[in-house]
């Protein structure tokens, strides 16, 4: 965009100048103000006072010490998925599973857009690092916003600071990220026309991502993943883009340390899409005896090969910003103990008491309950009290089960990665892939069934490639060739690869493995492959575990039910086969090679073949 591509550079760099890059922004914006973040406790609490006066921020009582509820507009509860774009030149660099947008025309309409979008307000200019400041792994940004609750939230989920800015304005590159709410006071002559409210944002809403220029520009929006950009915008659909041509990579993965009974440490990255269990896996707490499992991030990984050539994973993130439905002492207790305080809660209920409730956090509603509009609410009203997607802001080190060191610069080397997705047949609960090129079609294939009917029909198969559907920044297939690439890189470096699948049903349509902390026993097998104890049997889903291999001791769970959650079955897979040559037929020649020869020879498997 011209917006950035003649703004000076620092000196002896190539990178946009940030005060020049600033000025300009604030040029097209036309805030009353521009504050420079410099992420000190001083600051937060500052803009905890400011959002306290204004309404955006309600105190919450003791039991949550330090934390606060906000209520956003009831037209901005979520990502909005239609009106995130990515602007490449060639439309097949966007490809088939995003929402392409010629730039230039993009361009046009987001300077219309911004124009004035901050008159009377406040414009705060967030330098921010993904990833420790400094590291091999991290990566530069900064986010100019209009919204106070993106500002306390980025405080959250990035490390914003003065370390950051210094490295920029020395020259580090560094990704720029514009966002308004779009809801200005003043008009252009300088006069108030409207009051603030606790909540701005604007019916027109539009995410946009220019990966050939590494830019973010949002507009409309004050939620999530719109509007704290470092997440999905930046640290997935701009990184994933950065990484395929730096040689890296940046996934929509949750990380953990396995440790033993004899103490051996494993690091295990999982990709697992909406309900699938991600979380709970990244906070487990194992059943097996002797089982520890420690959490180093529940939602992004960026990976990339050290000088012995190993991969090496981190995660970027410095928060998490979490599902708050449904997680409670029974489902996750790591991630309800981490709530106990200083922690933004968003679109959730509020108690008669003045306190925090969503659906799932006790068996029962409290009476006398607002829900998440601030109006009375009551079992009958035929509607939850929480939003679905209510959520919570919190720092990493509150979590309980924080491997100590988490925020390690160097990362972590990898031992495997899981794909798991929520299948009621025909995916067996875990399986190996038998080489790097069978993982990545594992990932590529991966898929959940719909489970509700405003999803769609009720148990179709929803396609899912590496749960990067809606964040891959750049046509799928191409990720998927850059993964072939770097196995290649990798050689015998390369963590093993695995598919998981926690949600496989019986007849009578019950859940047959209990999931949560029995997970743990997957990961038992998955370790006891790394180490070469077991072997392993060969089916059409790659190598599952032979029945006495997996530690079932104390659930009581009859053999046949063991064995059906161990079934391959060659019809279900050839059904299968179709569904995926139907995803694949969308990428026409962008599509490797190597993901062609993989679903032929799955076909040959399915039919008694080798």
């Amino acid at each position: 965009m011209t917006l950035i591509d003649d703004i000076p550079t620092t000196t002896g760099s190539r990178v946009p100048d940030v005060h020049a890059w600033v000025a300009r922004i604030a040029e097209l914006t036309q805030p009353a103000r521009v504050v420079w973040c410099d992420g000190s406790g001083a600051e937060r609490h500052r803009l905890i006072a400011m959002g306290v006066r204004k309404g955006t921020l309600e105190p919450l009582p003791e039991p949550h010490y330090g934390s606060y509820l906000v209520r956003s507009a009831p037209d901005d509860v979520a990502r909005v998925e239609d009106r995130t774009v990515i602007a490449t030149t060639d439309p097949e660099d966007a490809g088939p599973t995003n929402n392409w947008r010629d730039p230039v025309d993009l361009e046009a309409e987001l300077i219309e857009l911004f124009e004035g979008s901050m008159r009377g307000r406040t414009m705060w200019v967030v330098p921010f690092s993904m990833g420790p400041v400094g590291g091999p792994i991290s990566q530069l940004g900064v986010q100019v916003t209009d919204s106070l609750y993106a500002v306390l939230s980025m405080g959250t989920m990035t490390r914003v600071g003065t370390a950051a800015r210094e490295l920029i304005e020395a020259g580090a590159p560094w990704v720029p990220a514009v966002h308004s709410v779009g809801y200005p006071l003043e008009n252009e002559f300088g006069q108030q026309v409207r009051e603030d409210v606790a909540w701005p944002s604007n019916e027109t809403k539009l995410i946009a991502h220019f990966p050939e220029t590494r830019e973010i520009w949002s507009y409309g929006s004050g939620y999530g993943g719109n509007a704290l950009l470092g997440k999905k915008c930046f640290a997935l659909r701009i990184a994933s883009a950065m990484g395929r041509q730096e040689g890296w990579l940046a996934e929509h993965m949750l990380l953990v340390r396995v440790t033993s009974p004899e103490g051996k440490q494993y690091h295990v990255a999982g990709a697992f899409p909406s309900a699938c269990g991600k979380t709970n896996f990244a906070m487990m707490t194992p059943t097996l005896p002797g089982w520890k499992v420690e959490t180093l991030g529940d939602d992004i990984v960026w990976m990339r090969r050290d000088a012995e050539g190993r991969l090496r994973a981190i995660n970027p993130e410095a928060g998490f910003f979490g599902v708050a439905p449904g997680t409670s002492e029974a489902t996750n207790p790591a991630a309800h103990h981490m709530l106990w305080g200083n922690t933004i809660f968003t679109n959730c209920a509020q108690t008669a008491e003045g306190d925090v409730w969503w659906e799932g956090l006790t068996a029962t509603p409290p009476p006398g309950l607002i829900d998440w509009r601030g109006e009375p609410w009551s079992p009958e009203s035929g509607k939850p009290a929480a939003h679905p997607n209510a959520r919570f802001t919190v720092a990493a080190e509150q979590c309980p089960t924080l491997a100590d060191s988490w925020d390690d610069p160097e990362g972590v080397v990898l031992d495997a990665i899981l794909f798991g997705g929520r299948r009621a047949t025909t995916v067996p609960l875990v399986a190996q892939a038998r080489d790097w090129a069978h993982g990545v079609f594992l990932g590529a294939t991966m898929a959940s069934e719909k489970t509700a009917a405003a999803e769609g029909v009720v148990g179709e198969v929803r396609r899912d490639p590496f749960a990067m559907l809606p964040f891959t920044g750049y046509n799928a297939a191409d990720h998927w060739n850059h993964w072939l690439e770097q196995g290649e890189l990798l050689g015998d470096n390369a963590p093993a690869l695995f598919s998981v699948n926690w949600f496989r049903k019986g007849a009578d349509g019950s859940f047959l493995w209990p999931g949560f902390g029995d997970n743990s026993r997957v990961l038992e097998w998955v370790v006891a492959r790394l180490e070469g104890r077991v072997d392993a049997v060969d089916t059409p889903a790659g190598l599952v575990p032979n029945p006495a291999d997996l530690d079932t001791d104390g659930l009581d769970l009859p053999a046949d039910v063991v064995t059906e959650l161990l079934t391959a079955d060659p019809a279900d897979y050839a059904r299968e086969a179709d569904g995926v040559e139907e995803l694949f037929a969308k990428f026409g020649a962008r599509l490797p090679q190597a993901m062609v020869e993989q679903l032929a020879e799955l076909r040959a498997r399915t039919q008694g073949g080798v």
